[in-house]
């Protein structure tokens, strides 16, 4: 049996240090994400260039992020329940289709025709209300995806599983807001929000790659005890609920993405590639960050390194708040998606470690409820507070806000602090 096996390909080696990318259905799983984080960050980026240059309004930035941010929360439970009890490829596969059909219908709305007989507060509620539906697909597709992924890789491969999903991610969100960019600078909105459209169709060749999967959860309860369940376990799980938390507050005070039409526009004075450029750079940064932890992978003291990471997190979205060079907005930004990284390989590996399977959906579920809160609520409040406050002492408040949320998080779980890969695999 040595023989089949030698030490060379066994003990050392790219595939050695990242064994997960053997499973045929990993991969297959990885381009599904990649395909609909490229084709929904790329979306975003246009709607939120769209929105910002007919109406010039401020505000009307944080309400496209609040469309999202509403039924992403109120569904998101309820969506975990029924993601437990349903076959986890055809849920995702339901959510691709309508992505697909949202995107047709934004598409038909940016055409000339629609333009010519619709008014501009028309055409901005429409926006607004597929960006409603498509935060209702989410709040499935999430908990659907997270499940699935613990059904096509084994639990020892969790870390470095989540490493590569995580970079599927980042990669999608750098070059989404990059050929966002490039679509409308070159051929215009339209153009850009077709392209959304072919790239949902072809993400059902990886989807359709990947077998049926068994449904753990066979036995039936009433709606509100397995949603009550799945509140509970994160409640009295205090590593992660404090990962989720940190996160949460982190974001929502910190994030600045929201405004980068407005910092674009009136304070770095770039061209339409400038405000795509400046939108994947985080994603670029992060994308930097997790190609090297796939051949240093994360080890000691995670959540020692998750703190830190979040401090350089804070710390770069302040000097970004006041700069006025693009090239260092840009600096800053690949900063904080580098440091946001490493935060979310630790984040998304105690998340997958600590759920047990049965209740993947419902977990995944309430993660859903602090993401949306933190990334798209974090939209609608960046959006406020710049429109209250001006858009620099907005990002700048967000992100001394967010060193605070960092101590007082630190200093409240130890457990957190003090987590380890090795002794969390509950």
């Amino acid at each position: 049996m040595q023989s089949e096996n030698p030490p060379s390909i066994t003990t050392s080696g790219f595939f050695y240090k990242n064994p997960s990318l053997k499973i045929k259905e990993f991969r297959a799983f990885l381009g599904t994400r990649l395909g609909v984080i490229f084709a929904l960050n790329m979306q975003s980026t246009i709607l939120y260039f769209w929105v910002y240059h007919i109406t010039n309004n401020k505000l009307s930035l944080g309400f496209v992020g609040l469309a999202e941010v509403i039924p992403a929360i109120g569904c998101s439970l309820i969506a975990g329940h029924y993601v437990d009890q349903s076959e986890k490829r055809k849920m995702v596969i339901t959510c691709l289709s309508g992505y697909l059909i949202t995107a047709i219908c934004l598409f038909s709305l940016a055409l000339p025709m629609a333009e010519k007989n619709l008014t501009v507060s028309v055409i901005v509620g429409l926006i607004y209300l597929f960006v409603f539906i498509g935060g209702v697909l989410r709040s499935f597709f999430a908990p659907s995806m997270f499940s699935l992924f613990g059904l096509v890789v084994p639990r020892e491969h969790f870390p470095n599983a989540t490493s590569w999903s995580s970079m599927s991610w980042q990669m999608g969100a750098v070059l989404g807001p990059l050929v966002a960019g490039g679509f409308i600078a070159l051929f215009g909105i339209a153009s850009g929000l077709f392209a959304v459209v072919c790239v949902l169709l072809t993400i059902y060749i990886p989807i359709l790659l990947i077998k049926v999967k068994p449904i753990l959860k066979k036995e039936k309860e009433p709606i509100l005890q397995s949603i009550k369940e799945g509140l509970k376990f994160v409640v009295r799980t205090p590593t992660l609920l404090g990962a989720q938390l940190l996160d949460m507050f982190s974001v929502l005070f910190g994030g600045a993405v929201a405004l980068l039409p407005v910092y674009q526009k009136e304070i770095l004075h770039v061209n339409e590639m400038g405000f795509g450029i400046l939108r994947a750079a985080p994603g670029i940064g992060a994308l930097l960050t997790l190609g090297l932890l796939a051949f240093l992978p994360l080890k000691s003291t995670p959540g020692k390194k998750l703190f830190l990471c979040v401090t350089g997190f804070a710390l770069s979205i302040i000097v970004f708040g006041i700069s006025t060079n693009f090239y260092l907005s840009f600096a800053m930004l690949l900063l904080s998606g580098m440091f946001d990284a490493v935060s979310v390989v630790i984040r998304s590996t105690i998340l997958q470690l600590v759920t047990p399977d049965a209740m993947r959906g419902r977990v995944s579920a309430v993660n859903t409820i602090f993401v949306s809160s933190s990334n798209e609520f974090g939209d609608f409040e960046s959006g406020v507070m710049a429109h209250w406050l001006g858009t620099v002492r907005a990002v700048v408040t967000g992100g001394v806000l967010t060193l605070g949320v960092i101590a007082f998080t630190y200093a409240k779980v130890p457990k957190l602090r003090d987590f380890s890969f090795e002794d969390k695999k509950e």
